[in-house]
């Protein structure tokens, strides 16, 4: 699973290298298309749907379990530290002006939670308790029925009809939990047959891709933004975000993988590198259009090996840079608090 779990933060800062660094614009505003233009789409498919598989990690694993404060505690000074150590750099070299909206966005971690993921998640793993009370109070035809009405409902009916669900993070991020506790509490002879679960997978994902590709020619033709050759990937709760993301889990849940430790830490940073490399809209300019200068790198013949590259290297960097914070400030704050603390659930 933490391999998995290496791939789903690596699929999610690919989604940014595309979709926050104005290549989406570059793409659109060009008279021709070229095959480039496709494998880029294509390179940015993902974000949403690893935002599934990262809360269906998180679902499969705590339905069983419980949340501590000491888990909220470590969990919430990770946010805290990224988000002012980062803010406070940007500040310190004149890469972005101090206002107090910006200090507060910094300094309270659930400023933005109408679209912000940090903010939604920091809610809804308070919310785990509660969720598990309700799933462990339900018959497991009652849990079925929950779920097939909250995806109608969110999933299905956005993503087939022209129909606006209005929602958050919070909500959908609950939903995923309840869907993830179903698989797990009632597991199913076909979940773990692992030729079933690639092909299911294979199919999502082919039709994903074929999604993408066929919507965004049509965008080309017609005129439209670009971004909505991502329709059918486009939130987290579109249909084939979804599936993709639990055929996915269910594969690598499959797997029976001997016990690496590399794999393992690398694995524990991966929450860091959301957190670093997505902290504030100054980061996303620095890092896409100063430090990768990804627009630049788009009519050169490496557009490609720039891809490759700049999503290899973020994603290296912001994990060593999370292996350093764990080692030398979450490690001794916690034994510190572990010794202070006597608090009923720690």
């Amino acid at each position: 699973m933490e391999l998995f779990r290496i791939l789903t933060m690596l699929m999610i800062v690919a989604h940014h290298y595309v979709v926050n660094s104005g290549l989406l614009n570059c793409i659109e505003n060009q008279t021709t298309h070229e095959v480039r233009d496709y494998i880029l789409l294509l390179i940015g498919w993902g974000g949403k749907t690893g935002i599934n598989c990262f809360v269906f990690i998180t679902g499969w694993f705590m339905c069983k379990s419980q949340i501590s404060v000491k888990k909220f505690i470590k969990l919430l000074a990770e946010v805290e530290f990224y988000s002012v150590t980062i803010y406070m750099l940007f500040l310190a070299f004149g890469y972005q002006n101090f206002t107090i909206k910006s200090f507060v966005k910094a300094v309270f971690p659930f400023y933005n939670i109408s679209t912000g993921f940090t903010s939604c998640f920091l809610l809804f793993y308070m919310l785990i308790p509660y969720l598990n009370i309700l799933i462990q109070r339900l018959q497991k035809n009652e849990h079925l029925k929950l779920i097939i009405l909250l995806l109608l409902t969110y999933t299905v009916f956005p993503t087939f009809i022209k129909t606006t669900v209005v929602f958050n993070y919070i909500t959908w991020f609950s939903i995923v939990y309840i869907v993830a506790a179903y698989i797990r509490l009632y597991p199913k002879k076909w979940c773990s047959n692992n030729y079933i679960v690639l092909v299911c997978l294979l199919i999502s994902v082919i039709l994903s891709w074929i999604s993408v590709v066929v919507l965004a020619f049509i965008c080309f033709k017609t005129g439209k933004e670009i971004q909505n050759c991502y329709y059918f990937v486009s939130d987290s709760n579109k249909l084939l975000a979804l599936l993709t993301a639990i055929f996915s889990f269910l594969l690598f849940n499959n797997i029976k993988m001997k016990y690496n430790k590399f794999v393992n830490v690398v694995a524990a940073s991966t929450f860091g590198v959301l957190q670093i490399h997505t902290s504030s809209d100054a980061m996303r300019t620095w890092l896409w259009g100063t430090v990768c200068d990804n627009i630049g790198a788009y009519n050169t013949s490496h557009w490609l090996l720039h891809a490759i590259v700049c999503i290899a290297m973020i994603f290296l960097v912001c994990t060593a840079i999370d292996i350093v914070r764990i080692h030398f400030l979450e490690e001794p704050f916690l034994k510190r608090l572990n010794k202070i603390a006597k608090l009923r659930y720690w």
